[in-house]
């Protein structure tokens, strides 16, 4: 079993966990490194970004990934070509002019308002029906050869979801990007310019909306149930509000990307948790945001308040279908697969043909279908070592980087369009949390620093938990979280929690974004949390001053 770490092709590589947390199962890793690439590929032309795509590969279970430069891509050098070299490639070169035309109309009119209404009106719709199709399916009453057209019907629903996950990636991010640059023109910090956005989300608040009128539905007949049964019974009208959540979320992963972590409805005690948590809790204060923004409005010059405006109104547009789009194209679709997969893991194990159900998230796409259909493909004791060899991977500590450094686009040599969409990208990746600090990574001590969410500090014991999973069953209502990284789906965990700390992300990460929307003191990318907090220890969290401090030791 092979833990080097070697660079999976020219350059240098940059490791992500903000989705991929480490051993990833086989299938993502081929679908996400596809459907990255192909719709970068596709995207950026669009956008007039002077680079061929952003590079997604797994290296032992773990994702690194690299922008290809448009020109040179495999011969990377740690020095920049001459200034005047790059001047006339950048002016004569076809591509890169294509790319300065399209970056020019770009940033005179962004193309994201028609795509987030085709968004709303078209692809969300069919998408959602076709999700529902497929999970309306009963899988225990499929014979093998219709489980075996069933699991290939979801993984191409899934192949093409996953990417048009990713191309809606530039429409949500690009104003939002464009918002943060204009607010360093302005010397506003990024923190507080995203915090502008909050409540642009209604997407994120509306499951919890739904599950908290079934609250309100179970307090007014004076009942506390202790499971869904009983919360069903209640009445007609609580049972199908119910049954409705759980058909459009039940199928949804709800503690992670990967297709090994659990669904919502195989966690029937996180939607009973959820239904009953108090919801004064976490109650978001509209007039209090709404007056921050006007606030942060009058520190932009008299001449740049009409812009200001617009680029504020373009970007929590773009907000909520970044909020939107991740359960729709992604965690749903994965649960569908995941669901249809357990089934088959079932009768495999049953069979003989797997020691164990659950090793059957070690196949790849190709063998999956095979192995079910036909009975062809790796045996028990080939899935068993790779089950322990993805077990092993979870425990590594990898690099950051990978490979040689490679020499920054210099901006300045570009035509100003192409600076300005190269600007963007960098933007956009810094503030999601994707980036290496590398000044940070060798400072030498814990660095308990990061990007702070709310208005308010907290004080509480510390919970430490890799997954949502793991989080839900050990927190108490009120204490602090302590994660590496978050999805959206943990919006059914932070309805429990009293602060949020995570190692990894920026003002633009999910966990940012849920605890904004769900008025959550929280500090994000705090890059040694996991280390230094143990759990049980009493914490504060301060969003003031973008710090954690431990008080107490557990």
């Amino acid at each position: 079993m092979s833990t080097e770490f070697t660079p999976p092709g020219p350059g240098q590589w940059q490791l992500d966990r903000s989705h991929f947390p480490g051993g990833a199962t086989p299938i993502m890793q081929t679908l996400i490194s596809v459907a990255v690439e192909s719709a970068y590929r596709k995207q950026w032309p669009i956008f007039g970004i002077p680079a061929e795509t952003l590079s997604f590969r797994f290296v032992n279970g773990f994702t690194y990934t690299r922008l290809r430069p448009l020109v040179l891509a495999d011969r990377p050098s740690a020095k920049p070509p001459p200034t005047i070299v790059l001047k006339v490639v950048s002016r004569i070169h076809p591509e890169f002019r294509r790319r300065t035309k399209a970056a020019r109309q770009m940033l005179e009119r962004s193309p994201a308002p028609p795509v987030i209404e085709e968004w709303r009106s078209v692809t969300r719709p069919q998408l959602v029906a076709r999700n529902l199709e497929f999970g309306d399916v009963d899988l225990s009453a499929l014979d093998d050869p219709g489980l075996t057209d069933h699991l290939e019907a979801v993984l191409a629903h899934l192949e093409w979801s996953v990417e048009e996950h990713f191309r809606l990636h530039g429409y949500d991010l690009g104003p939002i990007g464009q918002l943060i640059m204009a607010g360093t023109e302005w010397g506003i910090p990024s923190a507080e310019i995203v915090d502008a956005l909050a409540g642009a989300s209604p997407s994120t608040s509306a499951p919890m909306e739904a599950l908290a009128h079934i609250r309100e539905g179970l307090a007014a007949a004076g009942v506390t149930p202790t499971s869904l049964e009983e919360v069903a019974a209640t009445s007609t009208d609580i049972a199908a509000e119910l049954h409705t959540y759980l058909r459009h979320r039940g199928p949804v992963l709800y503690a992670g990307y990967d297709l090994d972590s659990p669904t919502l409805g195989e966690a029937p005690e996180v939607v009973l948790a959820t239904i009953l948590a108090d919801p004064a809790d976490n109650r978001f204060d509209v007039d209090q945001h709404a007056q921050q923004r006007a606030g942060l409005r009058t520190r932009v010059p008299d001449g740049d308040r009409q812009r200001f405006d617009e680029l504020l109104d373009a970007a929590r547009e773009a907000m909520d279908l970044r909020d939107d789009n991740g359960p729709i194209t992604a965690e749903w679709p994965c649960g569908l697969l995941r669901l249809g997969m357990l089934e088959a893991g079932r009768r495999l194990e049953a069979s003989g043909r797997l020691h164990d159900r659950s090793h059957v998230f070690e196949l790849d796409v190709g063998e999956l279908p095979e192995l079910v259909g036909s009975g062809t493909g790796p045996d028990p004791d080939e899935m068993a070592a790779r089950a322990e060899g993805r077990r092993h991977q979870k425990t590594l500590d990898p690099p950051l980087t990978l490979g040689e450094p490679e020499a920054p686009p210099a901006l300045d040599a570009l035509p100003k369009p192409l600076a300005a969409t190269v600007l963007l990208v960098q933007t956009v990746i810094a503030e999601l949390g994707m980036g290496v600090n590398e000044e940070d990574a060798d400072d030498g001590g814990p660095r308990l620093t990061g990007t702070g969410v709310g208005a308010l500090a907290t004080v509480g014991v510390a919970r430490v938990a890799e997954n949502a999973d793991e989080a839900f069953d050990r927190l108490q209502p009120g204490e602090i979280l302590v994660t590496r990284t978050t999805s959206p789906a943990y919006n059914m965990v932070l309805t429990l929690v009293g602060g949020l700390v995570t190692a990894e992300g920026g003002p633009m990460c999910h966990a940012a974004v849920l605890s904004r929307e769900l008025d959550i003191p929280a500090v994000v990318g705090a890059a040694d949390a996991m280390e230094a907090i143990s759990d049980g220890d009493r914490i504060e969290v301060d969003p003031v001053n973008a710090t954690v401090r431990i008080l107490t030791t557990a």
